[in-house]
């Protein structure tokens, strides 16, 4: 029996790996996505500290020093979460487009496995029908050969 060689494998071999790779990317866009994130929430945390700091501050003996050291802290904070939100949305962005080419890549891979099973349909039918015409020539010869004897 012949074995089934599928022209294009090499090509979807290809896919195969570009869909690793993009699910490697796509894997590393989401934990940086996350790791941004958890800055972001340390940085926030950070902000109600120096807030309720602050607040126990004013209601405590009033030492101006201390009160401008948390004024400015707060508003330091601020900044970076600003700072930070745009890091977040830029991961996000990055988490997007890696979802996109990964579907994309997936979607190509598909389409290769699609036609490598055509292709492996049309070996078994021409293999049937081969198979089946060698059995009807094996068929005649044989009732051919009882019916002149």
């Amino acid at each position: 029996m012949a074995k089934f060689s599928y022209k294009m494998q090499n090509i979807l071999d290809i896919k195969f790996k570009l869909e690793n790779q993009a699910k490697t990317n796509f894997a590393s866009a989401q934990a940086k996505l996350e790791e941004e994130q958890k800055l972001l929430q340390c940085l926030k945390n950070k902000r109600m500290e120096y807030e309720q700091e602050y607040k126990e501050r004013l209601n405590s003996a009033l030492n101006i020093r201390e009160l401008n050291f948390y004024v400015q802290s707060i508003e330091i904070s601020k900044e970076k979460i600003k700072q930070q939100l745009v890091q977040v949305v830029a991961a996000e962005k990055n988490v997007e487009a890696a979802r996109a080419h990964l579907q994309e890549v997936v979607q190509e891979r598909k389409t290769h496995e699609k036609l490598r099973e055509y292709a492996f349909d049309e070996y078994v039918k021409e293999l049937n029908a081969a198979e089946s015409k060698e059995v009807d020539e094996l068929v005649s010869y044989s009732y051919g050969k009882a019916v002149s004897e």
